[in-house]
C-alpha cells in the first residue's frame, strides 16, 4: 500500500486525466486562433411579402422590425437611379435600430442614419444610390451594421458623411464598387473611422474601403474573405486626399500602421 500522501497525489492525477479526456471527448475549447476565423455568410432571405414605400419611413425612437418583408420605392422613391440627393426609404433618428428588413428594387437612397444607429439583419437586393448613409455631427457617434448583405452596387454600399465610427460586421457583399467610402468631397469634412470584421466580399468589386488619409481617417480590417478574385484585383484599403470641393485624389493603397490597419493575415482568398 502507498502512504496516505502518495494516495492523495495519485487520486489528484486521476481526476486531472479524466478532466482532460472529457474535454477531448466533447471538443476542445475555443482558442484565440479559432476566435479569429471568419464564420460563413448567412443565406439570402427570400421574402414572401413586399411593401411599397412612397414616402420615407422615419424611425424616431426604439426599434423598427420589418419582419423580413421586402420594402421597395414607389413614386418619388421609385426611380432606381444613382442620382445624388435622393431621399431614403428609411430615416433613423439618433439612438434607433432597424432590423429584419429587405430593401428591394428600387431602393432610392436606402437608409439614412442621423446619429448613432444600428442596422441588424438588413439586406439590399439591388442597391440604389447608396445602401446606407451615415450622417450626424458628433465625433462620438457610431453606426453599426451587423448581419445582412448587399449586392448590385455600381458605386458605394455604405457612405460616411458625418464624423464618428462605422462598424460593419458579419456582412456579405457582391457585385459592388466599394463597400465603404468616407466622403471624398463633402463641404464639411471630418476624421472618420471604419471597422470591418467578418465580411465576405464576392467579386466583381473594386475596393473594400476608401478613406481620406489627409483628415486622419482609419480603417481596421479583420476576418475578411474575398471570393472569386484569383488575380487579387480587389483592393482592401484605398487611400485618398479628400477635399471640400471638386474631386478627391487617390494617393495610394495597402496596409500601414496609421490609416489602413490590417495585414495579409487578415485577408483570406477563396
Amino acid at each position: 500500500m502507498f502512504p496516505p500522501a502518495k494516495n492523495r497525489l495519485l487520486r489528484a492525477a486521476a481526476v486531472a486525466a479524466f478532466a482532460v479526456s472529457a474535454v477531448v471527448a466533447v471538443g476542445a475549447p475555443v482558442t484565440a486562433t479559432a476566435a479569429t476565423e471568419a464564420t460563413e455568410a448567412a443565406a439570402w432571405p427570400n421574402p414572401s411579402v413586399s411593401q411599397p414605400v412612397g414616402k420615407t419611413i422615419k424611425v424616431t425612437s426604439g426599434t423598427y422590425d420589418g419582419g423580413l418583408k421586402r420594402f421597395y420605392g414607389t413614386g418619388d422613391l421609385g426611380s432606381g437611379g444613382q442620382d445624388e440627393g435622393q431621399s431614403p426609404l428609411f430615416e433613423l433618428a439618433n439612438g434607433t435600430t432597424l432590423k429584419n428588413v429587405v430593401l428591394g428594387n428600387p431602393a432610392a437612397d436606402g437608409v439614412h442614419c442621423l446619429g448613432t444607429c444600428t442596422l441588424l439583419n438588413v439586406w439590399w437586393e439591388d442597391v440604389g444610390e447608396d445602401a446606407a448613409t451615415f450622417k450626424g455631427t458628433s465625433a462620438s457617434q457610431s453606426m453599426t451594421i451587423d448581419g445582412g448583405g448587399a449586392r448590385k452596387a455600381s458605386d458605394k454600399v455604405f457612405q460616411h458623411n458625418g464624423p464618428g465610427t462605422m462598424y460593419i460586421r458579419n456582412f456579405q457583399v457582391n457585385d459592388f464598387g466599394k463597400l465603404y467610402r468616407s466622403c471624398g468631397n463633402c463641404k464639411t469634412q471630418y476624421k472618420r473611422n471604419v471597422v470591418v470584421d467578418n465580411v465576405t466580399a464576392t467579386v466583381p468589386g473594386k475596393a473594400l474601403v476608401g478613406i481620406n488619409t489627409n483628415y486622419g481617417d482609419t480603417a481596421k480590417l479583420t476576418r475578411i474573405t474575398i471570393v472569386g478574385d484569383s488575380s487579387r484585383k480587389l483592393v482592401p484599403c484605398t487611400k485618398y486626399k479628400g477635399v471640400t470641393s471638386g474631386e478627391p485624389t487617390q494617393i495610394g493603397s495597402g496596409p500601414d500602421s496609421t490609416n489602413c490597419l490590417y495585414t495579409a493575415a487578415n485577408i483570406t482568398y477563396k
